[in-house]
């Protein structure tokens, strides 16, 4: 097999592949082995007709597909490794030659990883953000456990008010026809949360338990399903239920419910030191995205649109995967929300294109300064993930992959490279 770059425009590469005549042969004879058994000739058993005459009727060439599909993927491999190239997408294939008794030549149209132009790294300013944690910080995330600690109580002696949990029936209706996914059996709707359409709630004040109430609104005009968008509507809805939200009293036995302090004063002093931490947590992590970014600002990059498409990709099944932690996927979603795969896909096209070209410069920052992993820093690296998944480092390791383990030194390398930028930078 030989490899010979023809051509390099910007971050698209053209080569040649050359599959010697002999290797094509064994090539050509394997793909005769795989595929005969689907080719009927007379006389023959399907499986049993010799090579030759199957070629006969169906064609010289009729193996030749299948034979570039069992040779191209080791020879394509050698040629970019010989090459020093580094492929970000799939390639396009042309066949300049082939036949019977010649060699193989393949032409290869590529799109590769783009050179970094970068900046000035080292030294660059940042400003500082302090987050300073107050008493009113400790007294919401006290607040936030109230509620997270409250429970629902019933409601009968009372119509719906403001901040109720009204447990209703609704049917809406557009033009005196029911629409799709405008019908609900046993929701819990707070009062005043806004979490319906505008006006929908704000006409359920008042109302007591068993009473139908129709319910007037009309669809914002960028509402997400196009055909009730501007439209007018009519809910009739049914009260079921009025239910209260009871808060616990803040004590000290409150203290002792969530916690493992005895009074709610400890309880405060715990929460106001964990905030803190968390501030200074995020202070760290500002810091370290603003270094990053001001990295990436002082660089030149032709990024590929091939690199972005995967990124958009990725995003997306990321996205999907925190969809059905929450009990729903991403084809339910674009149903609920009316819009299309590719309207999300564009959402999220900028920020793709960001962490490509962020990605792209501290890799080139890391091999400029090289930056390498020790044992020590990889064992580390993996003891925390380990953690993570409350297994012993040693078992956990086990499991791991080769790709895996690539990808915690990778991960590594970008810590420690991000590490150097807010070491060397000036912070104001």
């Amino acid at each position: 097999m030989n490899a010979e770059l023809i051509k390099k425009e910007q971050n698209e590469v053209t080569l040649k592949i050359t599959v010697g005549k002999d290797e094509f042969k064994k090539a050509n004879d394997k793909a005769y082995d795989k595929l005969k058994g689907r080719f009927n000739v007379a006389g023959f058993r399907k499986g049993k007709a010799p090579k030759k005459l199957i070629e006969a009727q169906y064609g010289k060439g009729v193996f030749f597909d299948e034979a570039i599909n069992i040779v191209f993927p080791e020879a394509y491999s050698k040629a970019i490794e010989d090459l020093k190239l580094d492929p970000v997408d799939r390639p396009e294939l042309d066949v300049e030659e082939i036949g019977d008794d010649k060699d193989l030549v393949l032409i290869a149209k590529v799109t590769v990883k783009p050179e970094v132009k970068l900046g000035e790294y080292k030294g660059i300013e940042i400003n500082k953000v302090e987050y300073t944690v107050k008493e009113e910080d400790v007294d919401n995330k006290i607040e936030e456990m109230r509620n997270q600690n409250s429970r629902l109580i019933n409601v009968e002696d009372r119509a719906v008010a403001n901040d109720d949990t009204a447990v209703i029936d609704f049917e809406g209706f557009v033009d005196g026809e029911a629409f799709a996914g405008g019908k609900g059996e046993n929701h819990n709707l707070v009062i005043g949360s806004g979490s319906f359409i505008p006006g929908f709630e704000e006409q359920l004040v008042g109302a007591n338990v068993g009473d139908e109430v129709k319910v007037n609104v009309t669809f914002p005009t960028e509402y997400h399903a196009e055909n009730l968008a501007g439209k007018e509507a009519v809910f009739v809805v049914n009260v079921k239920e009025i239910k209260v939200k009871e808060m616990p009293e803040l004590d000290d036995e409150f203290a002792k419910d969530v916690s493992e302090f005895d009074t709610l004063e400890e309880l405060k002093n715990d929460t106001k030191v964990k905030l803190e931490e968390a501030a200074k947590k995020n202070e760290e992590a500002e810091l370290r995205n603003k270094a990053v970014e001001k990295a990436a600002e002082m660089a030149e990059i032709d990024i590929p649109e091939a690199m972005v498409d995967t990124q958009v990709n990725n995003m997306l099944r990321d996205f999907d995967q925190q969809l059905q932690m929450q009990g729903l996927n991403l084809e339910n979603y674009i149903k609920f929300t009316g819009m299309k795969i590719e309207d999300l896909k564009a959402q999220m096209r900028e920020d793709a294109q960001n962490r490509v070209k962020t990605s792209l410069v501290l890799e080139a920052i890391s091999e400029k300064e090289g930056i390498e992993v020790s044992d020590e820093e990889l064992n580390n690296e993996i003891a925390q993930m380990a953690t993570m998944y409350k297994m012993e480092a040693d078992k956990f390791k086990e499991t791991l992959r080769e790709q895996d383990m690539d990808y915690f030194k990778e991960n590594v390398i970008v810590k420690k490279t991000i590490d150097l930028l807010v070491d060397s930078a000036k912070i104001n």
